[in-house]
């Protein structure tokens, strides 16, 4: 009795000891799937969210965090920072490209390499991942030159990439090569980190080349082709994958799926670091603080470009600022307003106007993927708004302050008045119908007409009227 008890109780370990250590992550009833929303520009704002949405993923133990990208591309600190964190995060990443008709392009192809997994959807594209200072712009596509060697009667001709038709021309000075050879030996280095196609992955640093969502899958550039993200985690399910030393087996076909919603102050920093918002907050709190300077009292003016210009310098003190434009901004809006104090000498408001819009385009460095630049609209109509500004607001305000004034004591100077009843040097006149004390150096009598010299207080200083003008 006590050999079959015992029996019984070491084939009960034997048994349970293998299920315990091949037990796949996630097969807890109660395991998650942290998704995190990735659409536009690659940002500073973009990067917190990633990094957020890990390190919540890591604290809640979510088996796997998937990143659901579609972008043109965006800035290369933010990417780096966002690939920084996909490489050392404690849960398994995923970057899925989607929905159909999304892209991961430029910043995009690296943020994919760089995952644990990288799936698209179908109607998804990757590729032309040239860093935007080496690129040019758009150049139509000639005609394809004819083969040297065409294949053989009845064999299909070999496949080739996609190039994109704004392949970058080829670097032509020393730092062009510099930032060139730097992109292709980071998205090596990720390609052979993850096992994926490293010589793909040059090619569309180096030819900006492109591929669909199945070949992609064909050259080993991603794992899996998903329609939608329940089919991409019944496909990943049962994978393994190694973080750090340790390796880990998926189970997420059964897992919970939880949306990773931004927080209240990464909206705000993605509104304001979107280079058309910094650069009208710049200019709303450039112009606000001048007019609050013009017009002293006014507050709300000087309240709002405060506030405004504060959003901004916080905004262009993460984004790739080129100092120069900013210059050029400066300085066309100077010769704007120099243009309103001295109406007449156009030359001044043409400069400002070229000065101001040539600004805006250089106002931000080339030095991203993608280019983060100011639209073409948002730039004629910043133009447009500060010609007005300057021209009409603050030239009418400038002309205001060289009139006359028309109010208060010093309206009264050479004003006429006549003399009421006088006593040596002293007497009273009237003026505007009102009685006032008034003393002059002269003798004067009942009648007489006086002009205003000054004002002591409640008294005037008269002086006899020498041309006979009647008040």
């Amino acid at each position: 009795m006590r050999r079959t008890c015992a029996l019984l109780l070491a084939m009960a370990v034997l048994a349970g000891v293998p299920a315990s250590m091949s037990a796949p992550v996630g097969a807890d009833p109660a395991a998650s799937v942290d998704v995190v929303d990735v659409k536009g520009a690659i940002g500073v704002a973009t990067s917190r969210h990633i990094e957020r949405a890990l390190h919540r993923a890591g604290a809640d133990g979510a088996v796997l965090v998937v990143i659901r990208l579609d972008t043109p591309g965006g800035l290369v600190s933010s990417t780096r920072d966002i690939i920084q964190s996909i490489v050392g995060s404690a849960v398994p990443v995923a970057v899925y490209v989607a929905p159909g008709g999304a892209r991961a392009a430029s910043a995009g192809t690296y943020i994919t390499y760089a995952a644990n997994f990288a799936a698209m959807a179908p109607g998804t594209n990757i590729g032309a991942a040239t860093p935007i200072s080496l690129g040019g712009p758009a150049r139509p596509s000639s005609p394809p030159e004819p083969e040297q060697n065409p294949p053989a009667r009845g064999k299909a001709p070999a496949a080739k990439d996609k190039a994109d038709p704004d392949k970058a021309p080829p670097p032509k000075t020393t730092e062009e090569r510099k930032v060139l050879n730097d992109a292709v030996a980071f998205i090596r280095s990720l390609a052979q980190m993850r096992g994926r196609n490293a010589d793909w992955a040059e090619r569309a640093v180096r030819d900006a080349a492109t591929l669909t969502a199945q070949e992609a899958l064909q050259q080993h550039v991603i794992d899996v082709v998903a329609r939608d993200l329940p089919d991409l985690l019944s496909q990943l399910d049962g994978r393994s994958v190694r973080i750090g030393a340790v390796d880990r087996r998926l189970a997420t076909k059964t897992a919970s799926i939880v949306v990773i919603p931004t927080d209240t102050w990464t909206e705000v920093l993605s509104v304001i670091t979107d280079p058309n918002i910094a650069y009208i907050l710049m200019l709303a709190g450039i112009y606000g603080l001048a007019f609050e300077f013009m017009s002293p009292g006014m507050v709300l003016p000087g309240i709002v470009g405060g506030i405004s210009l504060l959003l901004a310098l916080a905004a262009l003190s993460v984004l790739p600022v080129n100092y120069a434009g900013l210059a050029l901004i400066l300085l066309g809006i100077a010769l704007m307003a120099g243009e309103a104090a001295t109406p007449g000498v156009i030359a001044l408001g043409i400069g400002g106007v070229v000065a101001f819009v040539a600004g805006a385009l250089f106002l931000f460095e080339p030095g991203s993927f993608t280019g983060f630049a100011i639209a073409w609209p948002v730039i004629a109509g910043a133009a447009a708004v500060s010609v007005a500004f300057i021209v009409f607001v603050i030239g009418a305000a400038l002309r205001a302050r060289r009139r006359a004034v028309v109010g208060g004591a010093e309206d009264m100077i050479n004003s006429l008045a006549r003399v009421v009843d006088w006593q040596d040097h002293a007497g009273r006149v009237t003026l505007r119908g009102e009685l006032w004390a008034a003393r002059a150096d002269w003798v004067l009598r009942p009648g007489d007409a006086v002009r205003v010299a000054a004002r002591d207080g409640l008294k005037l200083v008269v002086e006899p009227d020498r041309e006979g003008t009647k008040p």
